[in-house]
């Protein structure tokens, strides 16, 4: 065989050809679990879309506090993997069996895992179209964190009139959208904060108190405020650092609703410690239990959109940082130097 003739081609040559049959794209993938220094930047064949499948271009994906336990190995994926579970974009090819959506709609979309790159692959199910008038940006913060705030007042805990709430991480993206969605509840809200600029801005978003949990005791504040009476609900986010006195801060059969974990878990827990403080009750949810199915989803989404364009409700973006930095998107996000959305751009 002579390599390099016209009858045989080069390997080169061969490369080159596969390359124009299998299409490439960048994307953020992980080998290993541990910090942030394990992302990395690659080229990777763009994804086909199965028969229930669309393909979409990402415009803008979002950064959760998720997106940093599945890439510590908290919550363990198969090795290695393609981080980001949320995203904004557009559709540019379907699966077979796809129906009511077509090539070139807006759409956004969560809990679909592999959104840090430029092209993802998501179940049809699960994109909801944008807005007219939406930004993508705005969109993707209504998905995981306005999902998740939604669900949060209205079923693991239905906060009403009258209510009080305490809110840890009260600027954060979660928590910005909670404290807002309580007093549109009618409920009063107390929040904890890291810095004075968040407690700044967890004011503006219509909070009644906010503590700087690092210079001042937020259960005793809480007590203060309440005359000794409690919360009636605490959303837990922060985890580990909190949770202890979070559990005093509760009025006998107040609920203890832990989301996150930003701070490390929670180590384990005697029943019995909930009698004890006053027949209390602890719910551990996550969003993918609250949009199981297309009704539960739209339903979520088609309010927290329709609030945002209303004007009810106000979507603060915080960092945007291009796609390759997605290390630096995690340092920001874990060194809680955030307040607000933050988003990765292809």
């Amino acid at each position: 065989m002579q390599i390099g003739s016209n009858k045989y081609p080069t390997t080169d040559y061969i490369r080159y050809q596969v390359r124009c049959i299998v299409r490439y794209m960048k994307a953020i993938r992980i080998g290993q679990t541990g910090g942030p220094e394990v992302m990395r930047y690659e080229e990777v064949p763009e994804p086909v879309p199965g028969p229930s499948e669309v393909l979409v271009e990402i415009e803008i994906a979002g950064v959760n506090f998720i997106d940093t336990y599945h890439r510590q190995g908290l919550y363990p994926l198969g090795l290695p993997f393609t981080p980001g579970i949320e995203a904004a974009g557009r559709v540019v090819r379907l699966g077979s069996e796809v129906e009511g959506i077509g090539e070139g709609d807006r759409v956004v979309f969560c809990l679909s895992l592999g959104t840090y790159a430029e092209m993802a692959l998501v179940e049809a199910w699960k994109l909801i179209r944008l807005p007219q008038g939406v930004d993508p940006e705005v969109g993707v913060t209504a998905m995981c964190q306005g999902m998740t705030a939604h669900y949060l007042i209205t079923d693991s805990f239905e906060l009403k009139s009258g209510d009080t709430a305490l809110v840890h991480a009260a600027a954060g993206g979660v928590g910005l959208l909670l404290v807002q969605m309580a007093k549109r509840a009618g409920a009063t809200v107390l929040g904890t904060v890291s810095t004075e600029e968040k407690r700044r801005v967890a004011l503006e978003a219509g909070a009644d108190q906010v503590v700087l949990y690092g210079e001042e005791d937020f259960e005793e504040t809480v007590h203060k405020y309440t005359d000794n009476v409690g919360v009636d609900v605490v959303y837990e986010s922060v985890g580990k650092n909190t949770f202890e006195k979070s559990l005093n801060c509760l009025k006998p059969r107040g609920y203890m609703v832990l989301f996150g974990q930003a701070s490390g878990p929670v180590p384990p827990l005697d029943p019995q410690v909930l009698s004890q403080k006053g027949s209390l009750f602890l719910t551990r949810p996550t969003l993918g239990d609250y949009v199981a199915n297309r009704v539960e989803l739209e339903k979520r989404a088609t309010d927290v959109l329709g609030w945002i364009q209303s004007g009810d409700l106000k979507v603060t973006i915080g960092r945007t940082f291009p796609l390759a930095q997605a290390e630096l998107a995690h340092r920001a996000l874990e060194g809680r130097e955030t307040s607000g959305k933050v988003l990765l751009t292809p």
